[in-house]
């Protein structure tokens, strides 16, 4: 008589969860593989009907994406000297010159900046408040924390007009400061409701037996909590990451030069004839790295799960 498992799927229940898993994962990389491959093409096989899935690979949307180039005459062409490097020749091949390099350096620091220093503010100041609301006796919690949210329910272009004015009235306007500010103030509700659900499964016992020991509420804080919510902590960091690099009508309205991010900049890449599109995908694929790279080094907290042991009472 053969035994049958309830819990225990079959091979061919495997076999069909396996191929729909596959299937997804597929689908969802696909566009990620087309805009990585655009990168590597010419401007020519980028706009090709139908589209080019085999093709030579180039490097000129990189090299569009990072100089600002000029065209000449063939006559001022050939009375330039040859050129020096690799990505000089390939600009010549267009009958153009590099004039200088463009901004895009400039706008991926500034994302940079705002993004994890945003990041960084949300979860010190949304551990902090999520601690208090999960440990501490507050009046009116329950309604604090729904205002707390509700921040989080309005589309950001109702409060774009708002908030323009009170950064041009505060000199905010444009800068990496009040950038930071702004993502912060989005991201911390975020922040506070995902961390006091992980901090209220911390159980109390364990700063119970810190404070008996000797330790403070802040050492307590520090060397107890902090390590047992290390998990929450980190998805959430990768959430508010996720919100600040790809944040693209605040970035708008409210920078132009100075602070401008990477979003605002990657569509104006202009191309001889119309859109760059080896040079946009090139943006695009270098615009995913920081936050792939973020992730991957919190795997470890993210697929670790919450074991903090049992505690009898």
């Amino acid at each position: 008589m053969s035994s049958f498992s309830i819990t225990e799927p079959s091979s061919r229940q495997k076999w069909a969860a396996g191929t729909l898993v596959i299937l997804y994962a597929v689908i969802t990389l696909l566009p990620l593989f087309w805009i990585l491959a655009t990168g590597f093409k010419t401007p020519a096989d980028a706009i090709s009907y139908p589209p080019k899935i085999l093709f030579e690979p180039s490097l000129e949307g990189y090299v569009n994406l990072f100089t600002t180039r000029t065209r000449v005459t063939p006559e001022q062409l050939e009375a330039l000297p040859p050129p020096e490097t690799w990505y000089e020749a390939i600009v010549r091949n267009r009958d153009m010159v590099i004039a200088g390099p463009s901004r895009y350096g400039e706008r991926f620091l500034n994302s940079l900046i705002i993004g994890f220093g945003s990041t960084f503010l949300s979860i010190f100041l949304g551990t902090l408040a999520a601690y208090a609301f999960s440990r501490f006796r507050v009046p009116l919690k329950d309604d604090l924390l729904f205002f707390i949210l509700s921040t989080r329910m309005m589309p950001p272009i109702a409060v774009a007009i708002p908030i323009f004015l009170m950064f041009r009235t505060l000199g905010l306007s444009d800068t990496h400061l009040g950038m930071i500010l702004l993502y912060t103030a989005v991201n911390i509700s975020l922040a506070v409701w995902l961390l006091k659900g992980f901090i209220d499964e911390i159980p109390r016992e364990y700063e119970e037996a810190a404070l008996i020991d000797g330790y403070t509420r802040f050492q307590a804080f520090y060397k107890v909590v902090l390590p047992q919510a290390a998990t929450g902590i980190a998805s959430t960091a990768i959430f508010c990451l996720i919100f600040a690099w790809n944040e693209y009508a605040f970035a708008v309205l409210l920078t132009s030069g100075t602070a401008q991010t990477a979003p605002p900049f990657i569509p104006t890449i202009i191309g001889v004839g119309g859109q760059d599109w080896p040079a946009v995908a090139a943006g695009a694929t270098l615009f995913l790295v920081p936050v792939m790279v973020f992730t991957i080094l919190l795997r470890k907290h993210l697929l670790r799960g919450i074991t903090f042991g049992a505690v009898r009472k």
